[in-house]
């Protein structure tokens, strides 16, 4: 059965407290009737209860809505409509009425453990914003089973459940999706392969897509899915430190050997344009080699000054 609005008896709820007042001053008139002494004792009992009895049941049908809330309706087990309309409100006072938020919630998932696309054990977190659709509230209520202890039916122990149905869920999705990627860069990925450190926005949908069919059972919606935390397990963690150190190295040097390379090229290009000095290929391969240990060292050259000649 799908969620609709409730369509049955509703009135205003100040028009009906009137009512209720009135009947009210009623039994209070008819309580003074019964003790005088040209009173009817036979009617004037029965028209006493029977209007102290719809006074006290018409109380049960008072109900206020803030914004972003709703009451689902039950009338003797059978489903009736969920109930919007926010202000001072009066319906059948038959009616089960069972209280929802609509509005939005947190939910921190604490890091968890989980292995990547490459195997590696990776501590991930997540924070989930979510709510319950408008039209959702039926599933809310009747797809999701509750406790039965006491006080369960309480809004507060309603929204708890659900807040445990999508901490479960969540902790569900984000172990898949985390071992849909790669941790991030390595010898084995592909190229531009998108990894949990770089995928971002990308991987920040597939959890709310993910979320999103898990959860909608229960009528929940997921705003928002956001990784909060991401860190390699401690066990691996000073293992992979030195390989991003050595990658960093290996970057280094690349970049390092690159300009040297560059720069070799222009002194060459200068000397021979400017006809500074000529010189024979093997010269060349001197210098070329002399100044790539002198641009790629670690540490500063030490200069030696060759006053003779290269050959002998």
């Amino acid at each position: 059965m799908k969620n609709f609005n409730y369509k049955g008896w509703k009135i205003n709820g100040f028009v009906m407290l009137l009512v209720d007042l009135l009947m009210w001053g009623g039994v209070a008139y008819l309580g003074y009737y019964l003790s005088t002494p040209e009173a009817n004792l036979v009617l004037g009992i029965i028209a006493l209860v029977i209007l102290a009895i719809v006074a006290t049941v018409t109380i049960a049908g008072f109900m206020m809505l803030e914004p972003n809330e709703s009451r689902v309706l039950v009338f003797f087990g059978n489903y009736r409509g969920t109930f919007y309309e926010t202000g001072f409100r009066w319906i059948n006072p038959f009616m089960a009425a069972k209280k929802l938020s609509l509005r939005a919630r947190n939910l921190n998932v604490d890091p968890i453990k989980v292995n990547d696309k490459a195997g590696n054990p990776i501590l991930i977190g997540l924070v989930v914003v979510w709510k319950i659709k408008n039209d959702g509230a039926y599933n809310a209520v009747f797809e999701i089973d509750a406790p039965t202890e006491i006080g369960a039916n309480t809004s507060n122990a309603r929204m708890n459940v659900l807040e445990n149905f999508v901490a479960v869920q969540s902790d569900s999705a984000l172990r898949q999706v985390a071992g849909m990627y790669a941790y991030d860069e390595n010898t084995n990925s592909e190229p531009d392969e998108v990894t949990l450190r770089s995928g971002g926005e990308e991987i920040n949908e597939r959890l709310t897509d993910e979320l999103n069919d898990r959860l909608s059972i229960a009528g929940i919606e997921v705003v928002e899915a956001r990784l909060n935390y991401l860190a390699y397990a401690p066990e691996i963690a000073a293992a992979m430190l030195r390989r991003q150190q050595a990658d960093a190295i290996i970057s280094a040097r690349e970049k390092i050997v690159e300009g040297a390379v560059s720069m070799v090229k222009i002194a060459l290009e200068r000397l021979s344009t400017e006809e500074v000095v000529e010189l024979d290929e093997e010269r060349k391969a001197a210098m070329v080699s002399n100044l790539l240990v002198v641009l790629c060292a670690d540490e500063a050259a030490q200069p030696v000054v060759n006053t003779g000649t290269l050959h002998n």
